[in-house]
Formats: C-alpha cells, sequence, structure tokens
C-alpha cells in the first residue's frame, strides 16, 4: 500500500469524480484509475462505487476513508514538524465562508494576505458554502474552520465555535411598502431617527407581521435563514419565502424593486437603506443574526491551519465562545 494510492483516494471521494481528481492531482485519468484498483485488490474489497453518474464510497470506502486520512495527515505533520526546526510553515488550510463574510466588519482579506506574506509556502483554499454543509465539513475534516451562521446556541458534537456577530434582525423595504405605516417608535427610542436618515430604524413591527408577506432571504441551509424560519414558526405562522438568493446584494436588488420583504442583520441592512429603502426593526424577542468562527473541538491537523486559525481568532471581534455540543 502507497501514500499515492491513498492521496488518490481520497481526492476521487472528495471530487466524486475521476475525471476532476486527476486535473486536482495534475495527473492522467488512467493513472488515477489503475492505482486504485489496485488498492481495493490490496484491500480486498471495492472502495468505491462506480455506477452513478458520479462516484461514491461503498460501505468499505466510508469506514476505511478516516484511516486514510489519518495516515496522510501523519505523514503531512513529520514534514511540517522537521520544517518547524527551520522556521518554515507548509502545508494546506481550507476555510469555509458564509457569503458575505468578507465584507462584513472585519477584513478577512487582509488577515489571508498578512499570512501567506509570513508564510508563502503555505497554501490557503477560499470557499463558499452554506453554514450546514460548512460545520458539517469542519467536523469531518474537509474544512480546517469555517465563518458560518449559526443557527444554534451550542455547537454539534466535535465543533467549537467563537461568536463574532450577534446582531437583531431587521426588515428591509421599499418606501410605499405597508410595514413602513404600520412601523411604531421603539420602546428605547434607540437608533431611530428621521425617514431620512439611512442609518435610523423606521420603527419596529411585530414578528406576526411577516405573516403572508412574500419574503426575501438566503437559502435554507444557511444559518440566517434557519433563525427566521424559527423565529415565524414560534410566532405562530410559517414564512413564506418568495425569493432566495446566496447574494446579500442580490437580496436588496430585490426588495428595492418591491418584490418583497429582504430579512437581514441590523446593520447591513442599514447600509442598503442608503439606496432609499427603509429599515424596520421587530418587537423583542427579536431574532437576531449570528455569525461564528468554527474548528473541530481537538483543533486543525496541520501546523499552518492551526497558526491560520490563531492568528484569525487574534483579528476577530470575538463576542463569545462554546465548546462542543454533546
Amino acid at each position: 500500500m502507497e501514500l499515492r494510492q491513498l492521496r488518490y483516494f481520497l481526492t476521487v471521494v472528495e471530487e466524486a469524480n475521476f475525471t476532476r481528481a486527476a486535473a486536482a492531482l495534475h495527473v492522467a485519468q488512467p493513472g488515477v484509475s489503475a492505482q486504485i484498483r489496485q488498492l481495493e485488490r490490496e484491500l480486498g474489497q471495492r472502495l468505491l462505487d462506480r455506477s452513478g453518474r458520479s462516484v461514491t464510497v461503498t460501505e468499505v470506502g466510508a469506514a476505511v476513508l478516516p484511516y486514510a486520512r489519518a495516515a496522510l495527515a501523519a505523514v503531512d505533520g513529520m514534514r511540517q514538524t522537521a520544517d518547524e526546526f527551520t522556521g518554515l510553515l507548509r502545508g494546506r488550510v481550507t476555510i469555509g465562508l458564509v457569503s458575505g463574510a468578507a465584507t462584513h466588519e472585519y477584513d478577512v482579506a487582509s488577515v489571508l494576505a498578512d499570512f501567506h506574506d509570513a508564510h508563502p509556502h503555505v497554501e490557503m483554499a477560499v470557499t463558499e458554502d452554506t453554514s450546514d454543509r460548512m460545520l458539517a465539513a469542519v467536523r469531518e475534516g474537509r474544512l480546517d474552520l469555517a465563518l458560518a451562521g449559526l443557527a444554534d446556541e451550542v455547537p454539534p458534537g466535535g465543533v467549537s465555535w467563537e461568536v463574532v456577530v450577534d446582531e437583531p434582525l431587521a426588515a428591509l423595504v421599499a418606501p410605499d411598502d405597508p410595514l413602513v405605516a404600520l412601523a411604531v417608535p421603539a420602546c428605547d427610542g434607540a437608533d431611530e431617527g428621521d425617514e431620512g436618515d439611512a442609518g435610523a430604524l423606521a420603527g419596529v413591527v411585530p414578528l406576526a407581521a411577516l405573516a403572508d408577506r412574500p419574503l426575501i432571504s438566503l437559502p435554507r441551509g444557511t444559518g440566517l435563514r434557519s433563525v427566521l424560519e424559527r423565529a415565524c414558526t414560534r410566532a405562530g405562522f410559517a414564512p413564506h419565502v418568495a425569493f432566495e438568493a446566496a447574494s446579500p446584494q442580490l437580496l436588496v436588488q430585490l426588495a428595492a424593486r418591491g418584490l418583497g420583504v429582504a430579512v437581514f442583520p441590523a446593520p447591513g441592512a442599514r447600509i442598503a437603506a442608503a439606496r432609499g429603502l427603509r429599515v424596520i426593526g421587530f418587537e423583542e424577542p427579536c431574532p437576531r443574526g449570528r455569525i461564528g468562527l468554527a474548528w473541530r473541538t481537538d483543533g486543525p491537523a496541520g501546523p499552518a491551519a492551526r497558526a491560520f486559525l490563531t492568528r484569525l481568532r487574534a483579528a476577530l471581534p470575538v463576542r463569545g465562545s462554546q465548546p462542543a455540543g454533546t
């Protein structure tokens, strides 16, 4: 059994396709197929199901997959430990970002750039996905860390997180939307101002005011969408999401055309209000949008990922941390 075979096997599983795996490995596709067939002969079991449109792992393949990952991680760890004696950091860091996270109050791009300048031999891979999928990828070791929307108060088992954004949600509507006339001043008057003030709330409404209204939201699987659906259920109605998009900018554009009520964290909605839209808060208990920096509870596998996690935690405005859930 060769490490090359394990690496090819792992890449095919991640890509769910032999051709894409070969491209990622920069080798010919027949060579990948041959090496995996040899691995299967050595183990006496089929590891991959090739019968469908995409390649999937068999029951045996799923069982041996963690051992393949551990073997490759151990070899990478040996190389990286040797490099540490010369002050050289190598490896690959995989980061997941919820859509719009890099444009929030913190500058993730600058942290990435500074880390790359300090450690040019570390490969950085950044991807955007839904929060549900990213948290699962962190737990399974396919991502080293992620900035993800948080729908729950406690992390799933095997995952820890620090809350870096915790803001009330608000409704973003066109100036002639019925919610504007329905809104009343907040009890404490906080964040309110004149109608022309793009940074102020136009008032507050009960969450139940969204019943039977077309809503504009992020897709299912995002933390904000889950928070919205749960809050509406507690308020006694099922939300009618008429439009969904992964891009916050597109949600703003849809609301500006009067196609529905966009639900946003309040600070982001106020920025969008500069385009002439109205921002309306919700009466208590107001649902909140939260983003957290998540990582495996036992820490990322490689020294490079651990070093980047340390730097990112220092750069982000931590609001609270949670250990792994049980």
